[in-house]
């Protein structure tokens, strides 16, 4: 009886670590996906039959659904472009200019890729908020208070994670998805 308790125990505690971690590994962010592209990390077949396991594990855990992408890709940033993480207590530019795609948004998330509740309800930027003459050189602050014309509110300090949706890219943007120009992010002041 003591032998069959101990490997129960054995047996469930092997199962807890094992989903554990692979829950860890598959929440950290899109990077596992493969393309990287500065801050930015992409893949292949997201939303599609053609997915691998680990894509659709990932898109299960962190989204609550992922289009083909015909319709839209999807663009993760957990670090800054000089490599740093994204954290709260600091703000954010982040500058770009035209995208190959109907249309695209830039969005703040939470690490576990929720939205982080703001009192402005500010969490993302379109490109129709962009003007004309703006849309070969735009800029986003990410900030507690507005900065400026286009402002994505940081309510708090823990770390975040950007995505840049891109709607009905072009074939262009499909087949080059890890070398085209995509937006630079900046740390601006932090506080202590």
């Amino acid at each position: 009886m003591r032998s069959g308790f101990r490997y129960g125990l054995m047996l469930a505690a092997g199962l807890a670590i094992g989903v554990g971690t692979a829950v860890v590994q598959l929440r950290q962010s899109f990077a596992a996906f493969g393309i990287d592209n500065g801050p930015w990390h992409t893949g292949t077949n997201v939303g599609t039959a053609d997915a691998s396991v680990a894509t659709r594990a990932t898109v299960a855990l962190r989204g609550l659904l992922a289009l083909p992408e015909r319709e839209a890709i999807y663009f993760n940033a957990t670090t800054d472009s000089a490599g740093r993480t994204l954290d709260g207590r600091c703000a954010y530019r982040v500058t770009g200019g035209a995208i190959d795609a109907r249309w695209w948004s830039l969005t703040l998330y939470d690490a576990k890729g929720y939205l982080i509740p703001n009192p402005a309800s500010v969490y993302s930027v379109g490109s129709a908020a962009i003007l004309p003459e703006e849309s070969n050189r735009w800029t986003v602050d990410i900030a507690r208070e507005r900065t400026g014309a286009h402002w994505i509110a940081m309510p708090d300090d823990q770390r975040f994670e950007l995505t840049l949706r891109a709607y009905h890219p072009s074939r262009d943007l499909l087949g080059r998805r890890g070398s085209v120009p995509l937006p630079r992010i900046e740390r601006q002041e932090c506080r202590t």
